[in-house]
């Protein structure tokens, strides 16, 4: 029993004071990629979230889906699923929460940071104060817990600020801006004016679901009256819910910090009157046995402040595709900006525009150009709004950070600030840091001396020379354009033969593209163009083109639109072969082709995209000669996924047990063997709601062992399932060689790996 007599002072909280290497102030995505990154370096780190969960606008408190570079499948940016933790962490979703269940994807983050025994995490945490040792240096920050009346005090050399609207980074003294840059300070020519509005607003969601029986639903007062007051009300299905309904959105002619509560006011009228124009205006059939199911209770914010750092990102970095010698990660999605009126307002609920391409984004963007010891990460980073509408979005945030918790191991272990990785010549130590975990950095391929593997001979059992896709698929309607993707050599002249069926006699337009920039999947340039006059029924078509892609890149043999014709295509996949499809993809504003008014700075070009699977089968063809582009040899090549070209070993199908065989003329000391291994980094793995088909990439190879040349196995894996595979000795193995067997993942999906690091 405790009991306390009246105390004439002011009691105190409970204080506890942590010292540590590394602190990171917010739990959303970018926090979290962060700290984990940091934390397996063996840097000890503080996660600080003010929040019950982590995940930020992810968690099962906001739910809304992760999404960077690949967009939905709706942009040319071909196998672009960010890498590193980022992807670990969608994969693992993915395999146990394919059906997007906002709950399950919290436990996958939680899970994540708890097993890293150098994160101290906390949770329900807010950080109100900074303590500086200098005008320009963090001491420490102080923190309290609501739900132990716990005050923390945490010391650390080295901070970095992902807390989205930037507590630390303010508190700190740090430039900030908020709002839109006018047309002339950057030069960028899609700036928006005041009238369309300087910030993107907050948006909140809600789920419905049926039940066994009518439920009534009584609004409350302040729910919104009249439905008219959304223009877009009639958009609005029975069946949508969750971040379907992003587009309620508000505040973005507030201050979208200190009016948040006001904001989510706003909101909360807007989904309970939502709520009830569909139970109770008569407008919607079989809505009876419909009940509300959650609503949410944080508005998920898009934009707050942004910081300024070494660099500011503007929108010719990203449209221009700009080089960065300090590129740490690449972004994707687009330029993405909302009217300030939201949800009430006449025009269309966001402008999206695309690049060719993915971009870089430089290290300097996160260093804070005021404080010395401070990073920036996530949605606060150094761009100005217009480049900001791109570099927002969580999956680019969290595989952004992951350089953060990188550079902040570099800086604790050698006692530099974070700065000094640009002076001191640390950026390309840092890059290939980052490479060996996944980042695949634009450009950057692993340094050849920091893997083993590139002084060795590698055989395999088998290597897919590409003569022919089957043809045991479908038949596939040309109502829309549809081309096969194929990675080809310089200046060769290839022959293929497809199977085509016609309803009725007509001509089949046929190209050979490609793009204007190597590693770029537009297929922008059109090198020859064919005609074939088809008859009824199903035939084959010889296509003999005379005019070669001119680099070794990515060309695409396509079939221009006729309802008449259909096209047969094949079962089997291919690490680094991909359909696309000049379809539409709303989610995106893809309309098939991007049409951007005139200066406003944004390209006009065609949007070539796959068809999520089960769909999107390759198109059957023979094809002469052979593509051969799966060697062995692209292991040690330092690209862990295709960029160009498919940078993958593939073995034949026909090979029954495929493998490959590693030896080093002198014995070697392998303390650590990494496989990076096709998750599929064209599919987006949406981690909330949308729901995907399988549980595992058909592309990864599941099961393998490893022996060394004498036959002991080093390492054995059943029902794998991840991108990076990481074996670590508890002693250096001495040894000659090592041998790699790998199973098909299916009869139709021959084995497949990007890259092997031995160290």
């Amino acid at each position: 029993m405790l009991v306390k007599a009246f105390d004439k002072n002011i009691r105190q909280n409970k204080t506890t004071t942590i010292n540590t290497n590394f602190v990171v102030i917010g739990g959303g995505t970018a926090g979290v990629c962060a700290a984990i990154t940091a934390a397996r370096q063996g840097t000890k780190t503080v996660l600080i979230q003010d929040r019950p969960v982590l995940g930020g606008n992810a968690s099962s408190e906001v739910r809304l889906w992760i999404l960077g570079a690949t967009s939905h499948m709706g942009n040319n940016n071909r196998w672009s699923r960010e890498g590193g933790v980022m992807d670990e962490i969608l994969v693992e979703n993915l395999y146990r929460n394919k059906e997007g269940n906002a709950v399950i994807f919290d436990t996958v983050l939680l899970e994540k940071v708890l097993e890293e025994e150098n994160i101290t995490l906390l949770l329900n945490t807010s950080v109100y104060d900074v303590k500086k040792s200098s005008d320009t240096k963090i001491e420490s920050v102080q923190a309290f817990n609501s739900q132990n009346s716990t005050e923390y005090v945490i010391k650390s050399p080295i901070f970095c600020d992902a807390s989205g609207d930037g507590i630390v980074a303010f508190k700190a003294g740090a430039s900030f801006r908020m709002g839109a840059e006018t047309k002339e300070e950057f030069g960028e020519q899609f700036a928006p004016d005041k009238s369309y509005g300087e910030l993107l607003g907050h948006s909140m969601y809600f789920y419905s679901k049926n039940t066994n029986k009518p439920v009534k639903y009584v609004a409350p007062k302040y729910a919104l009256k009249d439905i008219t007051a959304i223009p877009r009300y009639k958009a609005i299905g029975k069946g949508d819910k969750g971040c379907r309904f992003w587009w309620f959105e508000y505040g973005g002619r507030h201050d979208t910090i200190h009016e948040t509560e006001e904001i989510k006011y706003e909101l909360w009228k807007v989904i309970y009157g939502v709520w009830d124009y569909i139970k109770n205006s008569g407008e919607f059939e079989d809505v009876d046995n419909m009940t509300l199911e959650w609503v949410g209770t944080v508005p998920g914010k898009r934009e707050s402040r942004r910081f300024e750092g070494l660099y500011m990102m503007t929108q010719q970095d990203i449209i221009e595709q700009r080089q960065f010698d300090d590129a740490i990660a690449f972004g994707g999605w687009a330029i993405d900006l909302h009217p300030a009126d939201g949800v009430y307002s006449e025009l269309s609920g966001c402008t999206q525009w695309h690049s060719k391409g993915i971009y870089d984004i430089p290290y300097r963007s996160f260093v804070s150009k005021d404080i010395d010891n401070l990073f920036l990460a996530g949605r606060i980073i150094s761009a100005t709004h217009v480049a900001f509408g791109s570099t927002r979005v969580m999956a680019t945030t969290g595989f952004c950070a992951q350089a953060v918790g990188m550079a902040a191991s570099i800086c604790v272990d050698k006692n530099l600030k974070p700065a000094d990785l640009l002076e001191k010549g640390e950026i390309k130590n840092l890059q290939n840091e980052l490479n060996k975990l996944g980042q695949s950095i634009p450009n950057v391929p692993i340094n050849k001396s920091s893997n083993l593997i590139n002084e060795a001979t590698i055989n395999a059992s088998s290597i897919l020379n590409l003569n022919q896709i089957p043809y045991n698929g479908d038949w596939f309607s040309l109502s829309i354009s549809a081309a096969q993707m194929l990675p080809f050599k310089a200046n060769q002249n290839y022959k293929f033969k497809v199977l085509v069926k016609a309803e009725e006699t007509t001509t089949l337009q046929v190209d050979l593209r490609t793009s204007i920039k190597s590693k770029n999947y537009a297929p922008e340039v059109i090198l020859e163009t064919q005609n074939f006059n088809l008859e009824k029924g199903e035939q084959y078509i010889e296509i003999s083109f005379s005019n070669p892609v001119p680099n070794n890149q990515y060309g695409f043999v396509t079939f221009l639109s006729n309802k008449h014709a259909s096209l047969k295509t094949s079962n089997n996949r291919y690490t680094g072969v991909l359909s696309v499809f000049n379809g539409v993809n709303k989610a995106v504003s893809n309309n098939g082709k991007q049409t951007p008014p005139d200066n406003i700075g944004v390209d006009t070009f065609e949007f070539w995209t796959p068809h999520r699977r089960p769909d999107g089968q390759n198109i059957a063809m023979d094809i002469s000669p052979a593509i051969e582009a799966f060697n062995a040899d692209n292991i040690g090549n330092g690209f862990v996924r295709p960029y160009g070209t498919t940078n993958a070993w593939v073995a034949n199908l026909n090979d029954k047990n495929p493998s490959l065989k590693i030896e080093w003329d002198s014995e070697k000391e392998l303390s650590e063997i990494k496989l990076f291994l096709d998750p599929d980094y064209d599919h987006p793995l949406e981690s909330t709601l949308m729901g995907h088909p399988e549980e595992v990439a058909p592309f990864c190879v599941r099961n393998y062992t490893i022996t060394d040349l004498q036959g002991t196995i080093l390492a054995k894996k059943e029902g794998n399932y991840q991108t990076i595979n990481t074996w670590k000795f508890d002693s250096k193995i001495k040894t000659k060689g090592i041998i790699i067997e790998a199973e098909h993942p299916s009869v139709n999906v021959p084995a497949s790996i990007f890259e092997i690091i031995c160290s």
